[in-house]
């Protein structure tokens, strides 16, 4: 079974050469507003579980670079999500992880230089906002879709994915 890929061939803009897909959100940034039911954090979560099994990923489009970013951050959020003992400390959790500072494409700290442009000094900024709005959007909706609303609970369905590695590759440096 292939890895599945994203639906969103003509994004708006690129910024390097990753696709700055529209969002539904409310946090403040760069990408154009979505007013479907469907975006690419909905993607990213609805093709998690299937695609994290996969060490390698062929990517077709730029769109498939914004879902491998959403992919890796998803494993960050899962393994800050299974230590949380409430929905609350949850929302606290993912929050805090949602604004925490990643390195973008081309810096040294980036785990996926191989695979993404650098982005021209004009648009640094532009991407390190849109991955930023894109992390905030995807910790809100992870806490909502991992945390059972009746048990207060982290779901072991989720859960159970933390040790995975999505292309053998983790957006947060060894040891944390």
């Amino acid at each position: 079974m292939p890895p599945h890929h994203s639906q969103f061939l003509n994004p708006p803009k690129l910024v390097g050469n990753m696709a700055m897909c529209p969002l539904r959100t409310n946090f403040k940034g760069p990408a154009p507003p979505d007013t479907s039911e469907y975006d690419i954090v909905d993607e990213g979560i609805y093709y998690f579980k299937a695609n994290i099994f996969f060490r390698n990923y062929e990517i077709k489009s730029e769109a498939d670079r914004t879902l491998i970013y959403i992919t890796l951050f998803i494993s960050e959020c899962i393994k800050k999500l299974q230590r949380c003992t409430s929905k609350k400390n949850a929302q606290k959790e993912m929050h805090t992880l949602g604004l925490k500072k990643y390195p973008i494409p081309g810096e040294s700290g980036f785990p996926l230089n191989a695979l993404y442009a650098k982005p021209s000094r004009a648009d640094e900024d532009t991407m390190r906002s849109y991955l930023q709005q894109i992390r905030q959007e995807t910790a809100l909706r992870m806490c909502e879709k991992v945390f059972d609303s009746e048990s207060d609970k982290p779901s072991k369905w989720w859960t159970c994915f933390v040790k995975r590695k999505f292309l053998d590759i983790s957006l947060s440096p060894p040891g944390q």
